[in-house]
């Protein structure tokens, strides 16, 4: 029998954050139909194996078509603690121990379905795992880019009685014909807030995107930033201000935005010392969570474990958690590469 390969245990045993994670995307096609059972709710699939027959993307509309269906099923505080709660437990099994997660309020009020009832669910499952699983978090508000900036304006509306609860805002939904600039004002509003910002952007949309949400929304992190790489004033840009990269790459191939995984730009961004970091982005939808990702790449990309432990660290340095709250999990993280 082969000697397994020791970057696996590596990968298992070493703390982790998920920076990029849409809590709307880990809901698997069995709690799917749980779900739809439980609220009354008809969705156009028989079973979960056609659900996961359906996974199969050309581009990111095409996920964006079947993710919206969905969400129709999350009705109540109930649904979004269980959607939650069950992503938690899935991320404690994989040693994360620290999530940055979005959620679409705007998917939902478009519903019918109130802010609060979706803030409150989500909270509480947040809370019971960081007593129960050790996991902190922080909570990132998306804007939906498809819709008007209006929109967007009158969802910070109804977020701001509940700021103290929100950590930060996002930007993501369809990328190309919707440019960062779209959303300048509301993003100097939520700064104002004191909201962290971070926006997708580079995943399909060109590198002038990614410029955009430097220069116009003032993101302290890349959603994806794949295509940064096609504009070397943008790398070394990103690199001198140690940008955080949020990369997906089992997304990125689901996608098509890479047509194998051995063309995930992970290697590439390390190599040009950029601070990228490994995450799942809508796990249910595109088979893998976090150290599947890892995985992933490690395996496709021949990284060392030096490289792997980076990628780890890099979360957490790239995370909005304070210095001195960061600094365990990167002790946590030499002990396991070395110990």
């Amino acid at each position: 029998m082969a000697n397994p390969d020791p970057r696996t245990a590596l990968i298992d045993r070493l703390p982790k954050a998920e920076l990029h994670l849409h809590i709307e995307g880990s809901l698997e096609p069995e709690m799917l139909f749980d779900l739809a059972k439980r609220n009354g709710v008809t969705i156009p699939f028989a079973s979960a194996t056609e659900v996961r027959a359906a996974y199969s993307f050309s581009n990111l509309q095409d996920f964006l078509d079947i993710y919206y269906q969905g969400m129709s099923v999350l009705l109540t505080e109930q649904d979004f603690f269980d959607l939650t709660w069950a992503y938690l437990v899935r991320a404690h099994t994989d040693n994360v121990r620290h999530v940055e997660i979005f959620f679409d309020p705007q998917g939902h009020t478009q519903r019918g379905v109130g802010f609060t009832t979706v803030l409150n669910g989500i909270e509480a499952a947040l809370k019971r795992a960081e007593s129960e699983l050790g996991i902190t978090y922080r909570l990132i508000m998306c804007f939906l880019r498809h819709l008007p900036e209006e929109d967007a304006f009158a969802t910070l509306a109804l977020a701001e009685p509940h700021l103290p609860r929100i950590h930060g805002v996002g930007l993501d939904s369809s990328e190309l014909g919707h440019p960062p600039s779209k959303f300048e004002r509301v993003f100097a509003r939520a700064r104002e807030l004191g909201l962290h910002v971070t926006a997708h952007a580079g995943e399909e949309g060109p590198p002038d995107y990614v410029w955009e949400a430097l220069d116009l929304l003032k993101v302290e992190r890349i959603d994806h930033g794949n295509r940064a790489l096609e504009d070397p004033a943008l790398v070394a840009r990103i690199a001198a201000e140690a940008l955080t990269l949020t990369v997906c790459p089992l997304s990125n191939l689901r996608l098509c935005v890479i047509p194998e995984i051995a063309l995930s730009p992970v290697r590439r961004m390390l190599d040009a010392g950029l601070k990228v970091t490994i995450n799942s982005d809508d796990p249910a939808y595109f088979g893998g969570y976090v150290n599947d990702n890892f995985h992933a790449v490690a395996q496709a990309l021949d990284l060392s474990p030096e490289q792997i432990a980076e990628l780890a660290r890099n979360s957490f340095t790239g995370s909005f958690l304070p210095p001195a709250e960061q600094a365990p999990h990167l002790a946590a993280i030499a002990e396991a590469l070395h110990g």
